[in-house]
């Protein structure tokens, strides 16, 4: 106990264990003693802390000890008068605390005498009472309380009878919920379950109950586990009696959000499960084993076991039981879909405020189910796409048919189609694969069909297909899917799109019953013919039909009816028809006894079959559109550059300047034989990787059939073989201008300036090849050189006017009767249509007046009268010539005229004329200023205009 301070240890002070009586001298020296509170208080704040210590304390040692060594009397007076007045002021103070407290202590000793005074008389009101009790207890209690505790004990066997049957009938639950897991009724055995268990915990203090309650938690535990796989037998065959129940079961247990993850779990093990069964069926089916080490392969190794036969199966196969999967997955929303509205129809009828947490609850499970079924949905169709392209590319499909491709093709086309419509989605991982295998098998498939369109050009004879003239490449089997497919996700060559739109979308056209991808396999073979009908040639009962279609035609004349017959027949030669007809159509029309038919040969006629199977590729698969597209221009790339080779090729004829081929023709020859012509015949073994990959891309250059022969008159030159080469080339040109919107449709936006440039620079210049192929046949039908024999036999030095023209016309105009004759002739082996005929006569014409203009500027001497003579026999010529042909206006007579007229020139217009007219030649005007002025001017002004002849550049024509 710590020390206190001297006011604190008075105030604690008893006033019985610290009162003492004071002598009469202490008494006196108190009253002595100032009576101010303030001074009394400072004496009792002067007294030493240790007196207030504690009662053990020995004061009188403790003054002693304090004395100093040597005692002084006086010091000690002193300090004895200070502790009697400490002591003095101690007392009054204590004396006057015990008056204060006077009354209260008299007040507190009442009260302590009147409880006395309440106890006493409580003691003997409880005396009284527990006489009285004993009365009672000896007259009624004994007797009367012993009935009721009888009565009381009564009632507790009753319940404890009511619980040993419970617990009787709780031990013979196990067999009753056996009973109903085998009816698979889920929900009846969980409700009993929980009923028992909520039992159980009823009578939880009996020791036999904890045992049962643990063996109803393992039996809950076990319906749990029956239910999963109750919920995974769903994934592939939904039933919705079967997955109501389950989805009940569930509820009760309170466990509807984890039944919605398991059965996405469920689902992607399914999906895993039944394309490793399919495929390891084939496989070990091919294998011809029970070999069991292909079961130990993983999925992805397993695919490249697949062999080509079984492929297709087995990929159709796949996806007739990924269909069932998303099927399933797809009925599995319908149930909650429609399960959703009908509670919430229940619940907006019966609401109550006492309803409102349970339905919250209710709300929030069904929007988690919801989102959860909405998320599974893309993850699942990815699940289908990623196990569908590890199948894919697992075997290299680059050596399959095309049949057997384009199936493949229509079998994923239909599949992206089940995907778009089961997720929205574009099927990304698909199109990647199938693009990447596309583009392979389609690279070796294209160089096998330009080595065949090579060998096929190599023994093209030339000769005329026989097609009706109604023709049109729609009625070809390769082209039905453009008049079919409305929508390029639906495959084109197995039903229209308007046939699943008519019934809504696959999943609803086949949610009862069916499969998508049988339809595919079913119809394969009925299908075939049109989509995979490779020969040139319709079948005979189709061109049969096809004639008598056309012959019953009543507004075509009978003898053209005849003549196709026979022509399509060969049983009769073909009729000419009347002079009197020939008369009154136009002369250079050589197509008079020929059906308006396109003309066309069985490689143009492939080629066309060519592109209708690329399209189909293409329609199918749009991801590959550019590649596709680029491989047919090829195809037209290497048609056209082939019939120039073959007809229009001729370095002679090119270098006369006179612009056959157009600078875009040129240009477009030139990138063809860059990029898609290897003229190397040997493979340099010392070349790099890269020029032999570059070589493997091109196709060597065509050669002529030696059965053409383009080099006998009597046939002008092979003048039909050019017209059916150039001709089919124009109406080739002109069926890639029909599908140019088709394949304008499919073509990536960043690739259609390659579209565009192929049409603009290629496509358009197919009828540009006429004039150098039918220019080879004028030069050589007319005998230009003799005409030139002839006219430097001619004396133009006359005196006197002529008016007899010469001998040379004559024999030129003999050569274009001769021509024409000839024209018809070939007329009668190929329609010669009007643009070529214009053409030939043009040419010919066009190199006659050259021929003209070259035979005057040969000219050594000439005077007025010759020149009037030149006209002379120029406008025989003409005259003569205008009744042959009805080209109009006659080609480069201006050419003619204008240089005859240019021998009446003075000297300073001959200087001004010469700058004009730069389409001579310098030997030709060099001779109309020699031969014209050279007699009337003098040497220095010859010499000046010849000048000017040599330095003008003149471009030739």
């Amino acid at each position: 106990m710590g020390l206190r301070s001297p006011q604190e240890s008075v105030n604690d002070l008893s006033p019985i264990e610290n009162f003492r009586t004071l002598t009469k001298e202490e008494l006196r020296e108190l009253h002595e003693e100032p009576a101010d509170p303030q001074a009394q208080q400072e004496i009792i704040n002067s007294i030493e802390e240790v007196y207030f210590s504690n009662d053990s304390f020995d004061i009188v040692k403790y003054e002693l000890e304090r004395l100093p060594p040597v005692l002084s009397l006086q010091e000690l007076e002193e300090y004895r008068d200070k502790l009697i007045q400490q002591q003095a002021a101690v007392s009054k103070k204590v004396a006057d605390l015990i008056l204060e407290k006077q009354p209260a202590y008299v007040e507190e000793l009442e009260r302590v005498t009147s409880l006395q005074n309440g106890l006493q008389l409580a003691a003997v009101i409880c005396t009284n009472g527990r006489r009285h009790l004993n009365i009672a207890k000896e007259g009624f209690t004994q007797t009367s309380l012993g009935l009721l505790a009888n009565q009381r004990k009564r009632q507790l066997l009753i319940g404890l009878l009511k619980s040993l049957r419970t617990i009787k009938t709780l031990q013979r639950t196990d067999v009753r919920l056996s009973e109903m897991l085998e009816e698979e009724d889920y929900p009846g055995a969980i409700q009993l379950c929980l009923e028992c268990q909520k039992a159980a915990s009823t009578f939880k203090h009996y020791s036999c109950i904890s045992e049962l309650n643990s063996k109803l938690q393992d039996t809950l535990e076990q319906i749990e586990e029956q239910l999963d796989v109750a919920l995974s037998k769903i994934c592939k065959n939904f039933d919705i009696n079967h997955y109501t129940k389950v989805q009940q079961a569930y509820r009760l247990l309170g466990k509807t959000q984890t039944a919605m993850d398991q059965l996405h779990m469920h689902f992607t093990q399914a999906i895993h499960n039944t394309v490793f069964q399919v495929v390891l069926g084939y496989v070990e089916l091919c294998a011809g084993n029970t070999d069991t080490k292909f079961q130990k392969l993983q999925y992805k190794d397993l695919c490249t076991h697949i062999t080509s036969d079984s492929y297709i199966p087995c990929l159709a196969d796949l996806c007739k039981a990924l269909w069932e999967v998303m099927l399933s997955y797809y009925r599995t929303m319908q149930w909650h879909e429609n399960h959703d509205q009908d509670e919430a129809a229940v619940v907006s009828s019966v609401s109550d405020g006492n309803n409102v947490i349970g339905t919250e609850e209710n709300s929030f499970d069904r929007n988690y189910v919801k989102k959860k079924l909405e998320h599974g949905l893309s993850r699942i169709w990815q699940d289908v796409q990623l196990k569908v392209k590890t199948y894919l590319l697992g075997t290299d499909l680059s050596n399959f048919k095309y049949d057997d491709f384009i199936f493949v093709l229509d079998v994923i086309s239909r599949l992206m189609q089940v995907g778009e419509e089961f997720c929205g989605s574009k099927s990304e991982v698909l199109q990647e694969s199938i693009r990447k295998q596309s583009v392979n098998y389609f690279k070796t498939y294209h160089r096998t069909r330009l080595e065949e369109l090579r060998m096929f050009l190599e023994n093209e004879t030339w000769e005329l297909c026989p097609v009706k003239s109604s023709f049109n490449i729609l009625q070809l089997h390769e082209f039905k899917f453009l008049e079919q497919s409305r929508s390029p996700s639906v495959s084109p060559s197995k039903q229209p799109a308007s046939a699943v739109c008519s019934t809504g979308t696959l999943f609803q056209q086949y949610c009862a019953a069916g499969n998508p991808f049988e339809i595919q396999a079913d119809s394969k073979d009925d299908e075939t013919e049109d989509v995979l009908a490779s020969n040139g040639y319709e079948s005979d009962e189709q061109e049969k039909s096809a004639y008598q279609e056309y012959d019953s035609d009543s507004d075509v004349p009978e003898e053209l009816k005849r003549d196709y017959v026979d022509e399509q027949t060969g049983d009769a030669p073909i009729k000419s028809v009347s002079r009197e007809t020939l008369r009154s159509r136009k002369r250079s029309d050589y197509n008079l006894n020929k059906v308006n038919a396109p003309i066309l040969t069985n490689t143009t006629l492939n080629v066309i079959r060519l592109v209708g199977k690329y399209m189909q590729m293409m329609n199918i698969l749009k991801p590959i559109a550019f590649d596709v597209i680029h491989f047919m221009s090829q195809l037209f790339d290497y048609y056209l550059y082939a019939v120039y080779t073959f007809f229009g090729r001729n370095d002679m004829f090119e270098s006369t300047g006179l612009g056959l081929s157009s600078s875009r023709l040129r240009t477009t020859l030139n990138r063809i034989q860059e990029s898609l012509i290897d003229l190397e015949v040997s493979a340099d073994p010392s070349g790099t990787l890269t020029a032999a990959e570059e070589r493997k891309e091109k196709v060597p250059s065509p050669h002529l059939s030696h059965l053409v022969v383009l080099t006998s008159g009597n046939s002008l030159y092979g003048l039909a073989e050019r017209v059916v080469a150039t001709e089919s080339l124009v109406f080739l040109a002109e069926q890639f201008e029909f599908l140019q919107p088709h394949l304008d449709a499919v073509m990536p936006a960043a690739k259609k300036p390659f579209l565009q440039q192929f049409y603009s620079q290629t496509v358009s210049t197919a009828s540009e090849l006429r004039k150098p192929v039918y220019w080879i046949v004028a030069a050589k039908a007319i005998d230009y050189e003799q005409m030139l024999l002839l006219m430097a036999n001619v004396k133009w030095d006359v005196k006197e006017i002529m008016s007899q023209h010469n001998v040379y016309v004559d024999a030129l105009l003999k050569e274009f009767e001769e021509f024409n004759r000839r024209l018809n002739d070939v007329s009668k082996r190929v329609r010669i249509p009007l643009p070529v005929s214009n053409i030939l006569w043009e040419h010919c014409i066009r190199l006659a007046n050259r021929t003209l203009v070259e035979g005057y500027a040969n000219v050594k001497k000439c005077s007025n009268e010759g020149r009037a003579l030149m006209q002379l026999d120029f406008q025989q010529f003409l005259m003569k010539l205008e009744k042959l042909t009805d080209i109009r206006p006659i080609p480069d007579k201006e050419f003619v005229e204008t240089y005859i007229k240019a021998y009446y020139l003075t000297e300073n217009d001959m200087e001004s004329w010469i700058k004009e007219h730069r389409e001579y030649s310098t030997k030709q005007l060099t001779n109309l200023v020699n031969i014209c002025l050279g007699t009337y001017i003098n040497k220095k002004a010859r010499q000046k205009l010849l000048a000017a002849i040599d330095d003008t550049d003149r471009p030739k024509r």
